[in-house]
This record gives C-alpha cells, sequence and structure tokens, in this order.
C-alpha cells in the first residue's frame, strides 16, 4: 500500500482518514466495493451504478482512406483499447457484435461517448461509428425509454419556435419563467428526440441560447419522432474534387468539402436540400476546347463549406450511415459505399 506525502509516492503499512491510498494485488476490484480485514467482512453498502441509456457500434474503418493516419486500426486494437477503458469507466459496456467486425458500446447518454471516441482519435485509433440508438427497458409489460430533463435559456422572443419544435418531439413543459427578457424552460425529452436537436437549437437561437440536458427517468414509450428531412450528396467515385464540380453543386444543397480534397465512393460530401439521396461527380473538371467565349474564364465562387464536430457529426447521420473517424480527419459516409450494394440492400428492405 502507498500513500501520497506531497508529489512523492510512499509505501506504507497503514493509511488513516483523509490519505489517497494506491493498493496493488487486486485486479478485479471495482468502484464501491469495500477492502475488509481477512475474517472480519463488514463491506459498507455497494454504490448502484446506473445502467447505460444510450449505444452506439464501433466498426473497424473499411473505407478506402484506411490507414493512412491511424497507427491503431484493426479489431484486435480497438478491443484492448476498450478494455483498457473499462477499468475505469465504470459507466460504460462493451459487447461483440455478431454480424461484423465491431462492438456495442453502451454509456450514459452522448457526451459520455464522444468523450470515448475523442480520447481514442487523439490517441491514433481509426475507426467508424454508427448513429447513436436509445436502450430500451421492459418494465410491467410495457415498453420504456430513457427520458431526459432538458433546462433552455434563451431570449424570449425565440420561446414559441423552441416550444413547437420540442412538442414535436414528444417533449412535455414543465417550468417557464421569464425575466430581463429572457425565458427559461424546464422540458421533460425523450432522448432519442434530443439526437440532432443541438444544432438545431442553436439556429433558432441564433446562438444566444443556452441546453442543458440530464438523464431524468424512464418513462413509457412516446411513439415516432420525425428525424432527418434533408437527404445528402454522394459521391459517385473515388477522385479528387474540382472546383468547377463544386460549384455546380452549391444550387443542389450545402456542402461538406472544398476543392481539392480527396473523396471515395460513398463518401457523404453535401446535404441536399431536397428529402432523397442524390449520387453526385465531385471531381469533374471543366472541358478544354479552342473556343473562347467571355466570362468562360471568371473565378468561380463556392461557398465555404460546413465543417462537423464529433458531435454534430453523430447527431447528423441517419440509420445507413456512419462517421469515419481518424487522427487528422472526420468524415461522413454511407454503411454500404457501393451504389448497386445501397440500392439491392434498399430492395431487399422494401
Amino acid at each position: 500500500m502507498f500513500v501520497h506525502e506531497g508529489l512523492a509516492r510512499i509505501e506504507k503499512p497503514f493509511a488513516v482518514s483523509g490519505d489517497i491510498a494506491i493498493i496493488a494485488g487486486m485486479p478485479d476490484i471495482s468502484i464501491g466495493e469495500t477492502i475488509c480485514v481477512e475474517n472480519h467482512v463488514n463491506p459498507m453498502e455497494l454504490i448502484e451504478i446506473e445502467a447505460p441509456t444510450l449505444s452506439m457500434n464501433f466498426l473497424v474503418n473499411d473505407s478506402p482512406f484506411c490507414g493512412k493516419s491511424g497507427k491503431y486500426v484493426t479489431t484486435r486494437h480497438i478491443l484492448a483499447r476498450l478494455e483498457k477503458e473499462l477499468e475505469v469507466n465504470v459507466g460504460l459496456r462493451v459487447e461483440e457484435l455478431e454480424s461484423t467486425d465491431g462492438f456495442k458500446v453502451s454509456g450514459r447518454g452522448e457526451l459520455h461517448l464522444s468523450i470515448l471516441i475523442e480520447k481514442m482519435r487523439r490517441e491514433g485509433y481509426e475507426l467508424s461509428v454508427s448513429k447513436p440508438e436509445v436502450l430500451y427497458r421492459t418494465i410491467d409489460g410495457v415498453l420504456n425509454e430513457p427520458i431526459e430533463r432538458a433546462n433552455i435559456t434563451a431570449p424570449s422572443e425565440y420561446s414559441g419556435t423552441i416550444i413547437s419544435k420540442l412538442n414535436l418531439r414528444k417533449g412535455i413543459m414543465e417550468t417557464m419563467s421569464s425575466e430581463n427578457n429572457y425565458t427559461t424552460i424546464e422540458f421533460l425529452v425523450p432522448t432519442r428526440a434530443l439526437l440532432g436537436y443541438r444544432s438545431e437549437f442553436i439556429n433558432d437561437t441564433r446562438g444566444e441560447g443556452t441546453l442543458v440536458r440530464s438523464f431524468d427517468k424512464y418513462m413509457p414509450y412516446r411513439g415516432e419522432i420525425p428525424g432527418r428531412k434533408n437527404g445528402v450528396l454522394i459521391s459517385q467515385l473515388a477522385g479528387t474534387t474540382m472546383a468547377f464540380s463544386l460549384f455546380n453543386l452549391n444550387e443542389r444543397g450545402i456542402l461538406f468539402v472544398g476543392s481539392s480534397l480527396d473523396v471515395y465512393e460513398g463518401m457523404i460530401i453535401g446535404m441536399n436540400s431536397r428529402t432523397e439521396d442524390m449520387i453526385v461527380n465531385p471531381c469533374k473538371n471543366k472541358k478544354l476546347t479552342n473556343v473562347r467565349a467571355s466570362g468562360a474564364d471568371d473565378a468561380l465562387k463556392i461557398l465555404k463549406p460546413k465543417k462537423f464536430t464529433l458531435e454534430e457529426a453523430l447527431e447528423f447521420i441517419a440509420a445507413d450511415e456512419l462517421v469515419e473517424i481518424t487522427p487528422d480527419a472526420i468524415r461522413l459516409r454511407k454503411k454500404l459505399l457501393n451504389t448497386h450494394d445501397r440500392l439491392r440492400a434498399n430492395r431487399t428492405k422494401g
């Protein structure tokens, strides 16, 4: 046994109240358990660790860019890192997936899991992760889902929009008060309804609102909730993006990539202005001819592409999409990269 004295760690035969003790030789001990004297077992009440409410799949990165920037890319590497995390992260659960090379990782919420992914990314790991899914429970024969308490403060002029949006997401308003042109609202909202809402909330409040979420309890399932309305722009082939193509795609929606960037087939390069997905060619360049026209050589003006943070990417993707995470990039992609494979899968699903 060791105790800390200043910055030094000193071995001692005993520790007194208030000491931070380090004890070696017990690999199976967990949070909340009591160390007792041999033959005199008198444990304190065990601390109950709350069960996870959200899960996502951690998959091996199988994109064409796999291994270009990461050091750890195999199933063995990912499993070893997750097992190491389980030693200190008591709210985490890890299960092997039967159908593919990956793991189902469950945690206490979106932030809990995104912190783990960010740590792995900075350590040199490459992986693909699926859209977060809530974990349901059956209580007394009734399907229940996790409910979060959302505390919102925003300018009063935006409160009507916030209330309308959260009502559509099956939220129930508990309290509301106004002071100095700011309104404070407390909602009980299903966890799955808040996935993808933060970006929408920032836009609705012009960046002036605050949204604080915390798990509250399990309640009966509240029915279907509308998801993302827009489709995506999907790269048709592998290559380097060209300003000429991107300029023409500006009218189709919001782009996620700029010019002179490498893309691959099945990679999501933008959000469509319509509801359906669209397959596009971002690598097409202008053909050279002997004919010159007035204005033909004008500079092409491309709007600044939207850059996703990890949290925004996890919120944005749909069920058939993945976030590809590498040390130097966060990309969005379809689970099935090949166009014909996706069409075949959709027909089978239909």
